[in-house]
């Protein structure tokens, strides 16, 4: 990876990432940098009349973000990053920048402009380098760069436009479309950088930290200054706003082979850390880390810093821990990025991160905290026999859990904390996944919707603040139904109401949509055609099935959950969008739209046909 031989540079430095943009995070996370998000509060506001070119534009409110984060931090955050990277994506065509459509009818305007046309797109990037000097002051170097992608459109009928706009992909998107996504559909031609168009021109990125750190003390990029003024009233045509002359980085002649640190061995040999298989050490580790954040939620680590930072003797007093212990694994959780390290009055005191506040906090509204015991108690010691497991092709149930059955409700084996401790990893997921399932498509055109294994009613609480005109039955175990008022909602929803039954026995309430959020994948291949030809003869033409899944691509190659959650060998299996479109098909449904959510969940929506 080209990021290799600068990952060991940055370990321990606290990089931060001025963005809440999925896109963003996930092109850095699959680089293999490890980062935290504090998203900019800068208001991109700029006069776009200001600036003579769209690059120069994009660039000026990518040093703002940037630079916002990077002054905050130390006051409200009480921690002093050591490189903060901003951007800032914009969609040109016929002079005007286009940035994220404000509502349909703008996303309308933009995307009918780019049809049938040739655009281009920027992005800009600022890394901001903070130094800390005398006085406790801070001085911020600033490297700033852009990448331009030229992008070419199909010509675009009115019903596939708002077709598109009504799936509702375009509203967070520059220019109103996401090239990784369906917006796909829509280009002849892409000239330059893919991932620029995603949101992050990556292989440029890379090249400016590889010139940043594998560089001498006398390259270009050690002798940008920037001292810490004010946020600049307008644009600044030189590469940073700057007290003094700079000069900025020259790429023109940097050679890929610039990229690799070589280290000279006692010998005078050799030896180049690309070679080095920093992958399979991440991999090596990984399951440490997994339990590190396993046994930090499971001991409450993040629910007693939830209101304030301690020190490690106040943490171990409160989770009933060795001081030992609990200092080791306070120091593991901050190297994950999970806690933060504070000097204060001479002590050392931990905190929460602002994930770990949002996603790990166990009454966080989107805590992650149900789901990572599930992982912990249930998901873990399957994955201890994983060997006998692929040796013997079934389940390995028994051997860590001491019951064949997967299903927790329809074994006796299981208890009743056993059983609420799965409703709350469920309840956690559809938390979590909810809305992004419940906003992938336009449903206007259905008035009632039955949420087949609704679980809590969490999934179907989303669905009903998303489409006020839907009114949603959840229907599922006796069992799980009596249990859900554990779970009850503290806004009441009169839209949502409660059928028990069992989906394989009894008859399921008439809908004009079924909902199948992680259901199918549980089941063998006899017991999903069993349950989907009970939905089929239910479904009048023109009914829809919103079918929510990992999918996998179709060559079973790209780094995938769904991939690593088969392994645990239950009677059913992951698919991809097309193997779940044949699979549908065989039951009379017709596929409308698929959404990759950069969520734990995607999304399928399919309708019934008029000749099944």
């Amino acid at each position: 990876m080209v990021l290799n031989p600068v990952i060991s540079k940055l370990h321990g430095k606290l990089v931060v990432l001025a963005s809440a943009s999925p896109r963003r995070q996930e092109i850095l996370i699959n680089a293999g940098l490890r980062f935290e998000v504090v998203p900019s509060w800068f208001k991109e506001t700029l006069d776009k009349a200001l600036f003579k070119m769209p690059s120069e534009y994009a660039v000026e409110t990518a040093k703002q973000k940037a630079l916002e984060v990077a002054r905050r931090m130390p006051l409200n955050h009480l921690k002093k990053p050591d490189i903060v990277i901003g951007a800032d994506t914009v969609v040109t065509v016929d002079g005007l920048i286009l940035e994220k459509p404000v509502d349909k009818k703008d996303a309308y305007c933009m995307l009918s402009r780019l049809s049938g046309k040739e655009h281009s797109v920027f992005t800009g990037v600022v890394i901001v380098l903070c130094h800390e000097r005398e006085g406790n002051e801070t001085e911020h170097e600033v490297v700033d760069f852009y990448e331009e992608t030229k992008v070419k459109f199909a010509e675009l009928s009115e019903e596939i436009l708002w077709e598109y706009i009504n799936s509702g992909e375009p509203m967070d998107k520059a220019g109103g479309y996401g090239i990784q996504a369906l917006g796909g559909m829509f280009v002849e031609y892409v000239q330059g950088d893919f991932l620029n168009v995603v949101g992050f021109p990556l292989n440029h990125f890379c090249r400016q930290l590889g010139k940043i750190y594998n560089s001498s003390l006398e390259s270009p990029a050690h002798k940008i200054k920037c001292k810490d003024v004010a946020v600049c009233d307008g644009p600044c045509t030189s590469v940073s706003c700057l007290d003094e002359k700079t000069v900025q980085p020259d790429i023109s002649s940097f050679n890929h082979s610039d990229l690799v640190h070589n280290v000279v061995g006692p010998e005078g040999t050799k030896s180049n850390t690309e070679d080095f298989p920093h992958s399979i050490v991440e991999l090596l580790d990984g399951f440490k880390a997994s339990k590190t954040l396993f046994t930090a939620s499971k001991l409450g680590v993040f629910d007693v810093l939830s209101d304030s930072g301690l020190t490690v003797e106040e943490v171990a007093s409160r989770i009933n821990a060795s001081l030992l212990g609990t200092e080791r694994l306070l120091d593991a959780a901050v190297s994950l990025g999970l806690l933060q390290k504070l000097r204060c009055d001479d002590k050392s005191v931990y905190r929460n991160t602002e994930q770990a506040r949002h996603f790990l906090v166990s009454d966080s509204p989107l805590s992650l905290h149900a789901y990572i015991l599930h992982c912990n108690d249930m998901i873990w010691p399957l994955f201890t026999h994983l060997e006998s497991a692929v040796r013997e092709g079934t389940n390995q149930h028994e051997k860590a859990l001491g019951t064949k059955s997967e299903n927790v409700f329809q074994d006796d084996c299981f208890k009743k904390e056993v059983k609420m401790r799965f409703m709350n990893a469920m309840h956690s997921i559809a938390k979590m996944t909810g809305r992004d399932v419940a906003i992938a498509f336009d449903l206007s055109r259905f008035r009632t919707a039955c949420d087949v294994g609704g679980c809590t009613g969490a999934m179907a609480y989303e669905f009903t603040k998303a489409h006020p005109e839907l009114s949603v039955i959840v229907f599922d175990l006796p069992e799980v139904i009596e249990m859900r008022s554990c779970f009850q909602s503290k806004e009441q929803d009169s839209r949502v109401s409660f059928v028990a039954g069992d989906f394989f026995k009894d008859d399921i309430p008439k809908a004009d949509l079924y909902i199948l959020a992680r259901i199918l994948h549980d089941w063998s291949d006899e017991k999903v055609h069993e349950l989907l030809s009970k939905i089929s003869k239910a479904c009048t033409p023109g009914c829809g099935l919103l079918l929510s899944e990992i999918l996998l691509d179709e060559e079973r190659t790209r780094p995938s959950r769904a991939l690593l959650q088969a392994l645990s060998m239950t009677e059913g299996r992951q698919r991809s969008a097309v193997e779940y479109s044949n699979l549908m098909k065989k039951h009379g449904f017709s596929p409308v739209h698929t959404q990759y959510t950069e969520n734990l969940l995607d999304a399928m929506l399919f309708v019934k046909d008029d000749q099944s």
